[in-house]
């Protein structure tokens, strides 16, 4: 296990995985991480799928926009989780909208992401997130039921590569105290 601060600086987006599959423990850890992500009023409105067969993974591939550098990733990563959200149910109470946005479900399914690529990190395996694709394809796929959408794809794998830091903004440039 490495300390937190480590983990959140050295995960890195990878889309060239090696060819050895993902052990059902280290999937299990994975998906108990994304339980224990924070949500709206707890809602949970998580649903994840677990995709290992190629051809399933080859039709998902083909769904990703041109020339996305993540199709090559789709098709050849062990595992991809698809991460899909209960519409209307993260940022409404009593069926009401009770905030600005339309859905939350993207904030909480952004938590969930981020926990699963932290967790993956921490395992030794690589992810990356992938968001665009034709949702609408990507659901009669994945035969995702009415009320429920697809957000976004994490290939998951050991990485065939290890991709230096990218340049980040300092603290200073961002944070503003008391007033923007």
């Amino acid at each position: 296990m490495q300390e937190l601060e480590q983990v959140i600086k050295e995960r890195r987006s990878i889309r060239r995985f090696e060819t050895r599959g993902v052990e059902d423990e280290k999937l299990l850890a994975i998906l108990e991480a994304a339980r224990w992500a924070p949500s709206w009023g707890n809602s949970q409105c998580w649903e994840i799928i677990t995709i290992r067969d190629s051809e399933q993974k080859e039709k998902l591939s083909e769904a990703l926009t041109k020339k996305n550098p993540a199709t090559l990733t789709i098709l050849h990563a062990p595992v991809v989780l698809a991460l899909c959200g209960e519409s209307r149910k993260s940022g409404f109470y009593n069926g009401q909208q009770i905030t600005r946005y339309q859905d939350w479900l993207l904030f909480d399914l952004g938590l969930a992401a981020q926990n699963i690529c932290l967790a993956a990190h921490n395992l030794g395996l690589g992810s990356v997130i992938v968001g665009a694709f034709d949702h609408a394809q990507v659901e009669k796929i994945l035969v995702v039921p009415s009320g429920y959408e697809v957000v976004a794809l994490l290939p998951l794998g050991y990485p065939a590569h290890a991709p230096s830091a990218p340049k980040r903004k300092e603290v200073s440039s961002f944070v503003h105290s008391e007033k923007f």
